[in-house]
């Protein structure tokens, strides 16, 4: 029932004319009067007080806040009773604690686990998100987000955790997120470089602060490379990472940057520069050529990049950030056309394990004002999503034995596509396929290899089973090999006949290290390095 303030009047007060009683009774007024706004006013000194209390205190008060009057701001994202993740920069202490809360709030969608830690100690927190969230789900492939690789670019850091947000909160209301996270693992890794970041600084645009790890390596200089040999000692954030994939068949992968506004996919290296080999002057103009340097998957890899630009709200008009800098057809570039690099991720993501990663940069600006974060928001949320869903295109299945018995780390290529990959310790497998007739070669070692043709459409995933005979036994052929294996196809222990063994992972044909342009020292080395680390602190 509502509280009928007209039945509360009072009546006019009839004030006496004498100066005493009227002197007094104008100080009682005025008392009367000026008694709301000090009110008020201690009100809002209690209200500021208690926005400053430490986070462990806020603890205590965060029933309080979570009543206050609509119009206030919202309580921040890491108390454990959050609700909503505000538009700010977190730091490794506030992330840690959403991670922590979200965890705790949703442990039937998510999972936290840290995959190692920086060079300063920080751990390098990994939130599984998933209907499946502690164990593989057989048939369900795994896809992942690595945000913050260079500290100073932090906007897909912060988008990741809002991308965490959305899925746990929208999971009963929104059919194509229950349909994602009831058919995928996904795994987002928020930052990658945290130490970078402590000591970034927000609204600056370009420039290498934070960038590089503690000890001043960039990360995404420090994996192995396919085309030119990267002798720069290893760090334990890329020693983490590199340990995570191997044990983890991931399918599908984004790399979030910042400084450019585009989707760039592998290669990222060329080997370009080994046919220049007179001087390292010579090398250093043949690395900026901006030769495209393709993978036998350039169709899936330019899709890929595509389902994320044309999802963004502006990517796909290919518009420049800066007069200065290049706009990108489609808001897609091939890496080593855009400016090679040694040692990245993405290449290396895709030819040692045959998971196909790009790079997506998402912002003009690598460390813009917090306000600006909404915004990113609303333009990145369709991207990572759909992207994600791209796991289930193309070819899935299993390799058998006769009996019916998975066979673990088969190795498998799709026919004229030299990048290969390997079945889970369930025999699955993933391939990420655009429509068209297809044939897949399988190898294990102790069976007769195999081939077997399929078609792939638009509508869903081909589903394909291969079962594997065991190699026949076989008299007299060929001599014996390392480890009883026979040289050329052979008899082995027990009379088997094996095949020349498949190597772990199908990769192309090897090309020679450059000569001179890897070795090369002196001034025109020292520049050709210098003006490939300007180019990055500008673009990425």
């Amino acid at each position: 029932m509502a509280f009928d303030h007209s039945q509360t009047r009072r009546r006019p007060t009839m004030i006496l004319r004498t100066p005493l009683v009227a002197g007094h009774q104008l100080q009682l007024q005025l008392r009367l009067l000026l008694l709301p706004s000090v009110l008020l006013i201690l009100l809002h000194l209690l209200l500021c007080d208690a926005k400053t209390v430490n986070p462990g205190d806020a603890m205590q008060m965060q029933h309080h806040q979570m009543t206050a009057e609509p119009g206030l701001p919202e309580p921040r994202a890491y108390m454990p009773d959050a609700q909503h993740l505000d538009f700010v920069y977190h730091d490794h202490e506030e992330l840690t604690r959403f991670l922590r809360a979200t965890s705790a709030r949703y442990p039937n969608l998510t999972a936290l686990y840290s995959i190692g830690k920086s060079i300063q100690g920080r751990d390098l927190w990994v939130m599984v998100v998933s209907s499946s969230p502690y164990e593989h789900m057989v048939g369900k492939p795994d896809v992942k987000y690595v945000g913050n690789i260079h500290g100073n670019e932090p906007v897909g850091r912060e988008m990741l955790l809002h991308l965490i947000q959305y899925f746990v909160t929208s999971y009963s209301s929104d059919q194509y997120v229950k349909w994602l996270l009831d058919n995928t693992r996904i795994h987002i890794l928020p930052t990658m470089n945290p130490d970078g970041y402590a000591v970034s600084k927000e609204g600056t645009c370009d420039g290498g602060q934070g960038r590089y790890n503690a000890r001043g390596f960039d990360l995404n200089r420090n994996f192995p490379d396919y085309f030119k040999q990267n002798n720069k000692r290893g760090q334990p954030e890329t020693d983490s990472v590199k340990d995570w994939i191997s044990k983890i068949q991931f399918v599908l992968s984004g790399s979030l940057h910042g400084g450019a506004l585009v989707a760039s996919y592998p290669y990222d290296n060329t080997p370009n520069s080994r046919i220049c080999r007179s001087s390292a002057l010579c090398a250093m103009f043949q690395t900026y050529s901006a030769a495209p340097s393709l993978t036998p998957d350039d169709d899936v890899f330019k899709h890929l990049s595509l389902v994320y630009a044309r999802n963004h709200a502006k990517m796909s008009r290919g518009v420049a950030c800066k007069s200065a800098t290049p706009a990108f057809e489609n808001g897609i570039t091939n890496g080593a056309a855009w400016y090679p690099l040694t040692g990245g991720m993405q290449d290396y993501n895709y030819v040692w394990y045959g998971c196909m990663e790009i790079t997506l940069e998402i912002s003009c600006c690598k460390f813009p004002p917090a306000y600006e974060l909404k915004k990113y928001w609303e333009d990145n949320q369709l991207s990572l999503i759909k992207f994600l869903a791209e796991a289930h295109r193309g070819v899935q299945g299993f390799v058998f034995d006769p009996a019916g018995m998975p066979i673990e780390r088969a190795s498998i290529k799709i026919k004229g596509r030299d990048v290969g990959f390997q079945t889970t310790k369930y025999g699955e497998f993933w391939r990420i396929l655009l429509p068209g007739y297809y044939k897949v070669e399988v190898f294990a070692e102790g069976f007769a290899p195999r081939e077997v043709e399929f078609v792939i459409v638009e509508q869903h995933p081909t589903l394909l089973n291969v079962t594997l005979q065991p190699s026949k036994r076989l008299e007299g052929i060929g001599p014996m090999g390392p480890g009883g294996v026979a040289v050329g196809g052979g008899v082995g222990p027990g009379g088997l006949y094996r095949p020349i063994p498949a190597p772990q992972h199908y990769r192309p044909p090897v090309p020679p290290y450059a000569g001179a342009a890897s070795s090369d020292s002196g001034i025109f080395s020292t520049i050709s390095n210098g003006l490939n680390s300007l180019y990055s602190n500008i673009f990425g």
